[in-house]
């Protein structure tokens, strides 16, 4: 029951952290930046200028903005669910940065939306080849430890929590010697 709430605390402290962040940077966006008008922060590299994006990551599915809303809502979903089932600490900061990055542009779709969930989102950090926000970088991140955790082989629900294993092991050792020990008094008495 502590690891749950552990993993609860880490998956609301995450989102909150993530949204927070995401939205003062939007916010910031907004009013610190032009439409059209760029501040080069590296040349040739990374800039600022403002866009609102209709589609998914790289300018994707611009006309298909609702669909996307719909799709990032049954990934939150799943990703809450996941996050419920998992016993592993990594994969719920992964799960957690994946939901608040999803969660974050879906505000936008929905504050920004003329219809249903079809507001654009606010990109305004510019690499040159795309132009996204921090949701995206979060979502980023999330996605390359997600391959991590799969490549290395982290188990998403181990048979038992890291607490559960460590008693268990604790008292397997501990029966195992006191057996060990019977065993050896026996046959040293029967000698």
């Amino acid at each position: 029951m502590k690891r749950l709430r552990t993993r609860a605390a880490v998956f609301a402290l995450v989102v909150i952290v993530g949204l927070v962040v995401d939205r003062l940077s939007k916010l910031w966006a907004l009013s610190a930046l032009q439409y059209g008008k760029q501040i080069v922060c590296i040349p040739n590299s990374l800039m600022l200028s403002l866009v609102r994006n209709g589609g998914a990551s790289f300018g994707l599915g611009s006309g298909l903005t609702s669909f996307i809303s719909i799709v990032a809502i049954l990934a939150c979903v799943a990703m809450l669910a996941a996050v419920r089932r998992t016993k592993s600490l990594q994969w719920t900061i992964v799960l957690s940065l994946a939901f608040s990055g999803a969660f974050g542009n879906l505000i936008d779709r929905a504050i920004y939306a003329e219809h249903f969930l079809d507001g654009k989102v606010v990109d305004f950090i510019n690499y040159g080849w795309s132009v996204g926000n921090v949701a995206d970088i979060i979502l980023a991140i999330a996605g390359i430890w997600f391959v991590g955790l799969i490549l290395f082989e982290t188990p998403f629900k181990p048979g038992k929590s890291d607490d559960e294993s460590t008693d268990e092991n604790t008292s397997e050792n501990t029966s195992e010697n006191a057996s060990e020990g019977a065993a050896e008094n026996t046959s040293e008495s029967n000698n």
